[in-house]
C-alpha cells in the first residue's frame, strides 16, 4: 500500500469519540488521536505517543491479529470497509524505532531482576528504568527478543526491527545476562540479590501429543524448529499438527524451504485460534489443510489419523469428538507438532508458591504468594499475543512499584 493510499485510508477514519478499535486493543491504543496527528503530518508526535503507550507498536503493527482487535472492531465494518489502521501504524512506528532514546529516572536504590527477555520482560525493564530502578534481564538466549527473535519467522518480522531493542535496552542501562539458564538454585540466588523479581518467561515447553510412537526421530516440535529452521533437514511431505499461530509460522516456513506441507487440524477453519489473515496467507502459498482429523498413533513413518466431528451438547455448546472406526494411515517425511505450549515452573522446585487450578496464584499487581516475586506475559496469561504481553507487563510494573514504594 503506497503513501497516497494510506493518506486516503486515514482520511476515511471517523475519529470516533468512543472508539471501538481502541477498546478492543489490549493496551488501549488511542487510534483517533494518532490518526489525527498523522493527518496533520505530525508523524513523529504520533510515533512517540504510540511508543510510549506500547514500546512494541512497530512489532504489533506487523504481527497483531487485527481482525480480533482494531480492524475487526472498526465501526466501518458495518459498511464492510474497516480502516486499515495497522498499515498506517507500521508506517509511523517502524522508522521511529531508530530514533528512540529511552528515558531513565533518578536512581532510587532499588534493584529489580527480570527473568525473560521477550516483549513482557523488555516492556517492564524499560518502564522500571524510567522509574529509576537498576534492572537486569536474565534470559536463556544470547540476545533479547524472546519469541520475536527466536520464534516468529523473518518473513513476518524483520530481524532489523528486533535488533533495535538491543540498542534501546543498552542505552537505557538495562543489564542483559544472556545465555543464563535460571534454574531453582539460580532463582533463589536472584531473589537474595534483588529487591523484586519479575518472571516474564514465554511459554517455551511444547505440549506433547501423548500418543504411541511420538518419540519417532522425524517428529519435531514446532517451537524448536522455529528457533533455527536452517538447523533442521526435514524430509518432504511435512505434516503440521495444530491450528494456532505457531502452526501457521511452522507450515509457512517449511513450505518456503521447499517442502510439500499439509496442516492437520481437529476442528474447522472457523475454530482455528490462528490469525485468520495468516491462515489465508498459508492457503495462498499452496499449503494444504485437512480438517476434522487428529493423529492417534505413529507407526513408523505413518500417522494414524482419526476423523472428528462437531456435536451440539445439551447446554448448546459445540464440542469436538473423535469418530470411532474412522482411522486411516497417512504417510509423512517429517511431522511438526504445534498444538500448544506450557510455561516452565521448574524454577520453583525449591520455593513453593501457591497455585490455583494449575496456575500461579497472583494478586491484582501480579505478585505471587512469594513476597516480591511477580509474573507477567505467558506466565500469567498462558500463550499470549505480543500486545497482551505488553499490557500484563505494565500491570506488573505497577505492582512492583507499589511493593517497592516508588513512583
Amino acid at each position: 500500500m503506497g503513501i497516497e493510499m494510506k493518506n486516503t485510508e486515514a482520511g476515511r477514519c471517523l475519529l470516533c469519540k468512543v472508539p471501538k478499535c481502541s477498546a478492543a486493543c489490549a493496551v488501549r491504543t488511542d487510534v483517533p488521536a494518532a490518526m489525527k496527528l498523522y493527518r496533520e503530518d505530525r508523524i513523529e508526535e504520533a510515533a512517540q505517543m504510540l511508543y510510549e503507550n506500547n514500546p512494541f507498536s512497530a512489532v504489533t503493527s506487523l504481527v497483531c491479529d487485527w481482525k480480533k482487535s482494531c480492524y475487526g472492531h472498526c465501526v466501518l465494518n458495518a459498511r464492510k470497509m474497516p480502516i486499515d489502521w495497522h498499515s498506517i501504524e507500521a508506517e509511523i512506528s517502524i522508522p521511529y524505532l531508530k530514533k528512540v532514546h529511552p528515558r531513565t529516572g533518578i536512581d532510587n536504590g532499588k534493584k529489580v531482576a527480570v527473568i525473560g527477555g521477550g516483549p513482557a520482560g523488555i516492556t517492564a525493564a524499560l518502564e522500571l528504568r524510567e522509574k529509576g530502578c537498576a534492572v537486569t534481564i536474565f534470559d536463556k538466549n544470547e540476545r533479547p527478543g524472546g519469541v520475536l527473535r527466536y520464534g516468529i519467522p523473518e518473513f513476518r518480522l524483520e530481524r532489523e526491527i528486533i535488533d533495535q531493542y538491543d540498542r534501546i535496552l543498552a542505552e537505557a542501562g538495562v543489564g542483559f545476562a544472556g545465555g543464563t539458564d535460571v534454574n531453582a538454585m539460580k532463582f533463589s540466588e536472584i531473589r537474595r540479590e534483588f529487591d523484586a523479581v519479575l518472571i516474564a518467561c514465554g511459554a517455551s515447553v511444547p505440549r506433547r501429543l501423548d500418543i504411541p510412537g511420538e518419540e519417532h526421530p522425524d517428529i519435531i516440535y514446532a517451537l524448536d524448529y522455529l528457533k533455527n529452521p536452517s538447523a533442521y533437514r526435514l524430509k518432504d511431505n511435512v505434516l503440521v499438527i495444530g491450528g494456532g499461530n505457531v502452526t501457521m509460522d511452522a507450515c509457512r516456513t517449511a513450505k518456503r524451504a521447499g517442502y510439500d506441507t499439509t496442516v492437520y487440524y481437529r476442528k474447522t477453519f472457523e475454530n482455528m485460534p490462528a490469525n485468520s489473515m495468516e491462515v489465508q496467507e498459508a492457503i495462498n502459498e499452496g499449503i494444504k489443510f485437512c480438517l476434522f482429523e487428529v493423529p492417534v498413533e505413529i507407526r513408523g513413518n505413518k500417522a494414524v489419523m482419526r476423523k472428528c466431528e462437531n456435536v451440539v451438547k445439551s447446554d448448546g455448546r459445540i464440542a469436538t469428538r473423535m469418530i470411532e472406526g474412522s482411522d486411516h494411515e497417512v504417510e509423512f517425511g517429517s511431522m511438526l507438532v504445534a498444538i500448544s505450549a506450557n510455561v516452565d515452573y521448574s524454577i520453583f522446585s525449591d520455593e513453593k508458591p501457591e497455585f490455583t487450578n494449575g496456575w500461579l496464584t497472583a494478586d491484582e499487581g501480579q505478585q505471587t504468594s512469594l513476597p516480591g516475586v511477580f509474573i507477567a506475559g505467558d506466565y500469567i496469561l498462558g500463550p499470549a499475543t505480543v500486545v497482551e504481553a505488553v499490557e500484563s507487563a505494565k500491570k506488573a510494573v505497577k505492582g512492583i512499584s507499589d511493593f517497592l514504594k516508588i513512583q
